[in-house]
């Protein structure tokens, strides 16, 4: 996924925070840093979880309809009618 200016405004936004510079060291005191790669990998987890029981999820819901599916043959060639 890209992210760059889409318009004027933006482009002026850019040019205007790319000058700043932000470094902040102490920040990194506030957050254990286990805790937070601890707090990804829960997260990571638990979406790799919800994808598996979707695509389970969509398997028995597509069984469940298939063998519910009532089929009825339609002839697309109906006999012709003989003439006297």
């Amino acid at each position: 996924m890209a992210v760059g200016a889409k318009d004027r405004i933006d482009r002026e936004l850019v040019k205007k925070y790319s000058k700043l510079k932000m470094d902040n060291p102490d920040i990194t005191k506030l957050v254990d840093s286990q805790k937070m790669l601890s707090a990804m990998n829960d997260y990571a987890q638990m979406q790799r979880s919800m994808l598996e029981m979707n695509s389970k999820l969509k398997t028995i819901c597509s069984n469940v309809t298939s063998k519910s599916a009532v089929y009825m043959k339609i002839n697309f060639f109906p006999p012709k009618i003989k003439r006297n």
